[in-house]
């Protein structure tokens, strides 16, 4: 199984991933954790951490990730992947590819985003620092096909959703 967690910067995706995680090797499922912040450091080590990351090299490194997710899934691993990613070539090409692919999209308003903003990207791209930045400048492509949509509520934690996530995997809210 593949789960694979969407949303813009700061979306909540990591925070899931990570609660969702805990509670699939609660259940004695062999699982790993894959971020799309970590990925790109790995596939991508000598770019600047600050460097602007256009369409194609986005485009590039979610097909990296997906076929990476793709070789771990093969391994009888189930695979948690947190990233932007939002292109419906990648969402189109993984609902053919990946194996037991699930994908949850974190919609969260940009008003949302930028009062959050942990990496400081929307306030770096606002003071003309950063471009392509997902969302603003760089257009994506929200899932239309997403099998969970998580839509911002002010208030709601991370572990009502996380058990809301395990109800729609597997029929249970807490493990």
């Amino acid at each position: 199984m593949i789960i694979w967690i969407t949303g813009l910067s700061g979306a909540g995706k990591s925070t899931l991933a990570s609660e969702l995680v805990l509670r699939l090797r609660n259940m004695g499922k062999s699982t790993v954790l894959l971020d799309g912040d970590e990925l790109r450091m790995l596939f991508v080590p000598s770019a600047p951490k600050d460097l602007s990351h256009g369409r194609e090299m986005r485009l590039a490194l979610a097909l990296q990730y997906a076929e990476l997710c793709r070789m771990l899934a093969k391994q009888e691993l189930t695979v948690v992947i947190a990233t932007i990613s939002m292109f419906k070539e990648i969402q189109k090409w993984n609902r053919v590819n990946l194996p037991g692919y699930f994908e949850v999209f974190l919609k969260v308003p940009i008003d949302e985003l930028r009062r959050r903003d942990p990496k400081e990207i929307y306030r770096r791209f606002d003071a003309g620092e950063l471009t392509d930045v997902a969302g603003l400048d760089l257009f994506v492509d929200e899932p239309v096909e997403a099998d969970w949509i998580e839509e911002f509520t002010t208030g709601r934690n991370v572990s009502v959703m996380a058990d809301e996530l395990m109800y729609q995997l597997f029929g249970s809210r807490t493990i």
